[in-house]
């Protein structure tokens, strides 16, 4: 004789029925426990797949807007809105070298809602710029994908009387420690200092908030030189007010196949390009990670973003969050490397 129902404990405990033979008893109440629990054990990750992102979606950018890397999160912001139907908020939190944009993007809620699009200097360069930074590429920040890399240009105020980046060596040994150059970014700031340790010379360095602060000085001429990326100074270039000495890329660019390269120009061996990505503060939800990578390879994949990495002096590309955890990884050392050859003393 088996077990009478009543005499089980809650909940398995079947409710009292009519009497019928023991044969056709069926206990209900323990099989619809089982389902139910079964239902809730069931993974919540494939219906957040699906409904990712289900409302807008907060892009930090950790430059002044108008700079390079503003117009990147515009461009992939622009394609999520377009895939998704959902809003992207593109905030700028510049300053100290994109070190406040990086915070704030580290401390937001893991809710797969808040983006970095952060770059060689934040998630990268920094790490060695820097003594201590509030933020660890490391631990504070979940790789979602790449975005494209970029050349750099150098150029000058046309008050400056050069036309070439062997000129302006002899201009600046003749004058050491009297020109100054501007930077808003880790890059902006490297690449000059790569240069004046590899050209034996001395330039005063003027630190800003962001790139666009810079090229505003630049253009008024309260500095005379800045290397940095081509969003911010070919348009100037362009319009007569700088004028374009050399590029940071191995090869000459097709959209000014004038302009040498700085190795050309004789910088022997110089060489420097820049980079753009994705993150997302350390925990967010997996699939909400790789939903949004594959949203910007789909980005990356638009002819408007494909123009945009060519027409200054890059390329379009994306990545899978395992790939750019590794290539952030090479890029690390690669930049201690760089920042330890050009003499820069942490601060």
């Amino acid at each position: 004789m088996g077990e009478d129902p009543m005499s089980l404990p809650l909940p398995f405990r079947c409710p009292a029925v009519p009497v019928r033979p023991r044969a056709d008893r069926v206990c209900l109440a323990g099989t619809a426990t089982v389902a139910v629990a079964a239902l809730l054990a069931l993974p919540a990750a494939p219906a957040l797949a699906q409904s990712y992102p289900a409302k807008q979606v907060r892009f930090i950018v950790p430059f002044a807007a108008g700079s390079a890397t503003d117009s990147v999160a515009r461009l992939v912001g622009a394609h999520v809105t377009e895939s998704t139907g959902q809003p992207v908020l593109v905030e700028n939190r510049a300053g100290a070298s994109g070190i406040i944009g990086a915070e704030a993007a580290a401390r937001a809620p893991a809710d797969g809602y808040t983006l970095l699009i952060g770059t060689n200097t934040t998630n990268a360069a920094n790490a060695s710029l820097f003594k201590t930074l509030p933020y660890s590429q490391q631990k504070d920040f979940a790789p979602v994908s790449l975005v494209g890399t970029a050349g750099l240009i150098a150029a000058v105020h046309p008050s400056l009387p050069v036309k070439s980046i062997t000129e302006l060596t002899a201009l600046a040994k003749r004058n050491p420690g009297k020109l100054n150059f501007g930077e808003g970014s880790a890059s902006s700031r490297a690449s000059v200092e790569m240069y004046k340790e590899m050209a034996g010379v001395d330039f005063l360095r003027v630190p800003y908030k962001s790139n666009p602060q810079a090229v505003t000085d630049l253009v008024s001429g309260q500095v005379v030189l800045m290397i940095a990326d081509m969003v911010t100074l070919l348009p100037q270039v362009k319009a007569g007010k700088l004028r374009a000495l050399a590029v940071s890329t191995p090869k000459r660019l097709a959209i000014l196949p004038e302009l040498p390269t700085m190795s050309e120009a004789g910088v022997k061996g110089y060489e420097l390009t820049v980079w753009f990505a994705g993150f997302m503060p350390t925990g967010s939800p997996t699939d909400a990670i790789k939903r949004m990578a594959d949203l910007f390879a789909g980005a990356a994949r638009t002819p408007k973003m494909q123009e945009f990495f060519v027409n200054f002096g890059g390329a379009a590309q994306s990545s899978s969050p395992e790939e750019l955890g590794r290539f952030v990884a090479s890029e690390t050392a690669k930049w201690a490397r760089i920042v330890k050859n050009a003499g820069i003393a942490p601060e």
